[in-house]
């Protein structure tokens, strides 16, 4: 299993807009992906949003943002469980 963590900082005022965005149409985008298990969307205080999803193998990245979406582009990094 690898898990993708997406981060974005949106503009300040279009971070209900990228949460829209993120939830409407990047989501179903890769949902279908025969290899995609779960995503969770989160947000936080300071504008950012992060998507953790769960692969059984190859994530997809998310589509590129709207660019007056988000203050900088998006960050992602692979994760894989640690065995203890």
């Amino acid at each position: 299993m690898i898990v993708r963590m997406w981060e974005a900082k949106a503009e300040p005022k279009g971070f209900a807009e990228l949460i829209s965005w993120v939830c409407e149409k990047a989501l179903p985008e890769i949902e279908h992906n025969p290899l995609h298990v779960s995503s969770e969307v989160f947000s936080s205080t300071d504008n950012r949003v992060v998507v953790i999803s769960k692969w059984r193998s190859n994530p997809v990245s998310l589509p590129e943002p709207p660019v007056l979406l988000v203050a900088r582009p998006p960050h992602s990094w692979d994760f894989a469980q640690v065995d203890r």
